[in-house]
């Protein structure tokens, strides 16, 4: 077993037994903080719009946001009792009944309310213009939210023939927003009232508070009337040399967190300082000699990639991606079946990717149980660098009237600095520089999903449009990247099988009937390069010895997911 693994078969072996004392365990253990370092930024208290939900936001904020389920060690959906309770009501299609726990209340003291989960649908369903939400998956499906504006109960009903089988994740963790917060900023007494009439003026306010009233900066003066918690912790600041410093929610109604301070050292902050000066005892990070330094390693050359083929995360629940834009230099069939030729696929696998095996598929991780037989099915379209091939293919690119064919130039970008994207990024250059293409590092802090298709050709991220830990155990909403028309469909890709297989696949979890639905969305991605899938993604998820009860979370989560039972020995 690798050694920047070696927590995670723990954790999947012991997870029963480290729960159970974790409920034994109350109030503060007389530590002062833990320093928990994650690889991705925080702009945004709101981790479901676009910007939001390719950083690092819900890794931070798990347990400041949670919601009527979480995603445990192994990405799994588990019920989170302590906000409330869901149970399916008879009916003709999937009805849900959604009732908070009658003692939760955010931080400013106001109630949760069924308000909350009226925002949520609203703003994610899709149905409603303005709400910039990063994916429609599940929420495009309800048909109706039946809440009395201060009533602790919603009745959530679905449409016909549209019972999502995801449907335990959906108004889980980072997905309930205050509504009274939004409400205010929109200036709307009545916020239910708003979003169920077509009043487009109303909805529109209440859309913009939704998608810029929750901004995060270091520097900027936390709001605690703004920036409320429903969970057993609340930001209290957040600064360049500070962090983002979370401590105990003093209205949290369930068991208290074990330590009252975190300290969440995410991208553009001190993070790198932290590190050097030992202070980082826990860390979820895709930069394994900054792992192995926390784990008290020495690494010789800290560049990024140096021990990554003598390590195994041999299930990932992600996987790393090439995701193209639908205009500009990419929007060429020719050009993109070239680019997808000269890529060394095998060569970035043996050297970046989980077990060094070329991953083939989009919408299956390595740790589906369909995995195995999928990915080899696939794994001949473009295994290798072929050189030949990508000068072919760029040779039937029409001629101008000088009998001249374009040069082709990519900006590939990535969230920067990162070492270990800009080794991926030189190998491919490398590899296409000698079928005429110039491949650019375009690589910025301030990347973002928004820019594909403007400022670069070509996003590398992990999971569909992520810089920071992604996936789940049931591969939804990622799936969600091949659907028309869905926000997490960056490239564009439009394909009426493929949208018609993932309908069909979201409303079903039995492996028989997901089989042949998965190979129809993967047939057609592959024929259109909608993405290029790399390798699974092989994560450090790393503490210190004096931190106890830290379970290593595979999931989008990352290992934040478990933050309030963190222990300082």
């Amino acid at each position: 077993m690798s050694r920047a693994r070696r927590w995670t078969r723990v954790a999947v072996a012991g997870l029963t037994a480290v729960l159970a004392a974790s409920l034994a365990a109350c109030g503060d253990s007389g530590a002062d903080r833990v320093n928990y370092l994650i690889d991705a930024g925080v702009g945004n208290y709101n981790v479901n719009t676009v910007a939001g939900y390719a950083s690092g936001a819900v890794m931070a904020l798990a347990r400041v946001q949670p919601g009527f389920s979480y995603l445990g060690p192994d990405g799994q959906v588990v019920p989170d009792h302590d906000i409330g309770s869901v149970t399916v009501e008879e009916g003709p299609s999937l009805t849900l009944r959604y009732t908070f726990a009658k003692d939760s209340v955010y931080s400013d003291g106001t109630q949760m309310t069924c308000d909350d989960i009226a925002l949520a649908a609203a703003a994610m369903g899709g149905k409603l213009r303005g709400f910039d939400a990063a994916t429609h998956a599940g929420y495009r499906d309800i048909a109706r939210v039946d809440c009395t504006p201060g009533e602790k109960t919603a009745l959530v009903t679905f449409a016909r023939g549209r019972d999502y089988a995801q449907w335990p994740a959906l108004f889980g963790v980072g997905a309930l927003l205050p509504s009274h917060v939004v409400a205010r900023m929109a200036g709307e007494d009545d916020l239910v009232g708003a979003l169920d009439s077509r009043d487009q003026d109303r909805i529109g306010k209440i859309a913009t508070a939704w998608n810029t009233g929750f901004t995060l900066t270091p520097g900027q003066e936390i709001n605690q009337d703004d920036f409320v918690s429903a969970g057993p912790y609340r930001v209290a600041r957040y600064t360049v040399d500070g962090g983002l410093e979370l401590t105990a929610n003093d209205k949290w109604w369930a068991q208290a967190p074990v330590t009252k301070n975190v300290t969440v050292w995410p991208r553009g902050t001190d993070a790198g300082k932290a590190v050097d000066e030992g202070r980082i005892d826990v860390a979820d990070t895709a930069d394994l000699s900054v792992g192995d330094r926390v784990a008290g390693r020495a690494t010789a050359e800290l560049d990024g990639s140096e021990n990554r083929t003598a390590e195994q995360d041999p299930r990932p629940l992600s996987v790393t991606e090439l995701v193209p834009a639908a205009r500009g230099v990419m929007a060429d069939p020719l050009v993109r079946r070239a680019f997808a030729s000269c890529v060394p696929r095998d060569r970035l696998a043996q050297r970046f990717g989980a077990n060094g095996l070329v991953w083939s598929l989009r919408t299956v991780a390595p740790a589906d149980s369909l995995s195995g037989a999928l990915n080899e099915q696939f794994a001949r379209r473009y295994p290798r660098a072929d050189v030949r091939r990508a000068r072919t293919l760029l040779a039937q690119r029409p001629t101008d009237e000088n009998g001249r064919r374009p040069k082709v130039n990519i900006r590939l970008g990535y969230v920067g600095p990162d070492p270990v994207a800009a080794a991926v990024v030189a190998d491919i250059s490398g590899s296409c520089s000698a079928a005429n293409i110039t491949v650019t590092d375009a690589a910025s802090p301030e990347v973002t999903p928004g820019d594909l298709g403007r400022s670069v050709d070509v996003l590398l991220t992990n999971g569909p449009t992520g810089s920071a830990a992604a996936g789940t155990a049931s591969g939804f909403p990622d799936a969600f990247a091949l659907f028309r028309g869905d926000p997490l469909n960056l490239s564009g890709f439009d394909d009426a099988r493929a949208a018609g297989a993932i309908n069909d696949l979201s409303l079903t979890d039995v492996g028989s009937t997901r089989l042949p639905l998965i190979r129809t969305v993967e047939t057609a991605a592959w024929d259109r390069l909608a993405s290029i899938p790399l390798y699974g993604t092989v994560r450090a998820r790393e503490h210190t010895p004096q931190v106890a009860r830290v379970v290593p979370g595979l999931a989008r989560t990352g290992t934040g997911w478990n933050m309030d039972r963190w222990e300082l020995t």
